[in-house]
């Protein structure tokens, strides 16, 4: 069963009420909406939180940031388990965890208060990233499944859009709001969790009276290409964010008021092109797609360290969050046509899991390698991340890819496989 679009739904939101699917699909875009305006309002006000009133010495900045990606790497086990939780109750419970986590830094006075909210919170949001793309998704046919992980990434984005907008117009009038608006961003992801309680238990769009069993644990040669190509991303993604804005800032000099529009732009152009990119997957596939978005990649990242002129600086990075939507839709819908359903949750926990190791170790040792060589270091490095992977991608082939129980359960379903 096909999910109606986005602009359908909020045109016809009492219609698709009445439908398992599209009641599912409301839910889980308020979810997203929550979670996106939660997650990026909190981490708008987070660095000066920091700096104006815990008072963080440069490296608790970098302590701080590897302790938060922690719960990432440890998420395979926490999955583990509560694998018999089904997933919108995890979901809710993740989202509640984050509420406490968010919530929590306002009680904080020094470095060491401050930490055990900061491990709650990504405790709860790193759950959130794997349990939303699962609930995505049930809530369609294969084949339409980019199409409503873009339609939500850009929902996603939606409400980043408009926590950066509130944070920079309430900060200009209250700059000190610092508490308020942590305990805000907490109620926020506290509503999230319960728009999602109510989410039906669905297979491919159409309802189930309960949740398909799945696996406590999955790490299968099968799907080495997914988790090469959660590896690839991670590292170059964490590259990309841990020294873009830094570039523009040391090397360009721009000021809070221009690097906030540069990423307000960016956050623009993920929101408005996230639900293309996923119909763009639908329709050419991960292969043809993600082989021409990794050179993309290269082309980026090649200018971001090459261009002198600060203008050209600025398109590469929206050029970069133009294209950073893709990644993780194709290799999630990858994995949907090779795995058997079962095996789903629990390899996009081993994928985010595997994501993080890299975005731990790469930009650290990227930094120490910083000290003495110049900035466009970490970008080339970041080329060759993405050269890689549009290697990976070329080998791309579901059809042929699928597990044995895989093609089993498609052709019992009356349906070939789906070319990729």
């Amino acid at each position: 069963m096909d999910v109606p679009g986005g602009t359908r739904v909020a045109r016809r939101l009492p219609q698709a009420w009445q439908s398992p699917a599209g009641r599912g699909y409301i839910l889980l875009a308020a979810m997203s909406l929550a979670f996106g305006l939660s997650m990026n309002t909190s981490n708008a006000v987070t660095t000066n939180y920091f700096a104006d009133v815990l008072h963080f010495s440069g490296p608790q900045f970098g302590y701080i940031t590897a302790i938060r990606e922690v719960p990432g790497l440890l998420l395979i086990f926490i999955t583990a388990l509560l694998y018999r939780m089904s997933q919108q109750r995890l979901t809710t419970l993740a989202l509640a965890v984050l509420a406490i986590g968010t919530a929590g830094y306002a009680l904080a006075t020094s470095f060491w208060n401050v930490l055990p909210w900061v491990v709650v919170g990504s405790l709860g949001f790193h759950t959130v990233l794997q349990t939303q793309v699962s609930l995505g998704m049930s809530l369609s046919e294969e084949r339409h499944s980019g199409k409503v992980l873009g339609v939500m990434a850009g929902i996603g984005q939606g409400g980043a859009l408009v926590g950066m907008t509130a944070v920079m117009l309430l900060f200009l009038r209250w700059p000190a709001i610092y508490h308020e608006v942590y305990v805000a961003c907490g109620l926020i992801a506290l509503a999230g969790g319960v728009a999602i309680v109510g989410f039906p238990h669905l297979h491919e769009g159409k309802p189930i009276k309960a949740q398909l069993p799945r696996q406590p644990f999955v790490l299968k040669r099968d799907y080495r290409y997914y988790y090469l190509l959660n590896v690839l991303d991670g590292a170059r993604q964490q590259l990309f964010f841990s020294f873009g804005l830094w570039v523009l800032v040391s090397r360009f000099g721009l000021g809070v008021s221009a690097v906030s529009m540069v990423v307000i732009v960016s956050t623009v152009v993920a929101m408005v092109f996230s639900p293309w990119a996923g119909r763009m997957i639908d329709r050419h596939g991960e292969r043809h797609t993600l082989s021409a978005i990794n050179v993309a990649y290269i082309v980026a990242l090649g200018g971001y360290a090459l261009m002198g002129n600060v203008w050209l600086a600025c398109v590469f990075y929206v050029l970069y969050s133009f294209i950073a939507p893709f990644s993780a839709i194709g290799s999630a819908t990858y994995l949907r046509k090779i795995a058997v359903p079962q095996d789903i949750a629990p390899s996009l926990a081993m994928g985010v899991t595997l994501l993080h190791a890299t975005a731990i170790v790469v930009p650290v040792a990227a930094g120490m390698v910083l000290n003495y060589v110049g900035y466009q270091v970490p970008f080339f490095i970041g080329c060759g991340f993405a050269l890689l992977a549009a290697v990976l991608t070329l080998r791309l082939d579901p059809a042929r890819q699928r597990t044995a129980a895989k093609a089993a359960l498609d052709e019992a379903a009356g349906r070939g496989a789906v070319a990729g």
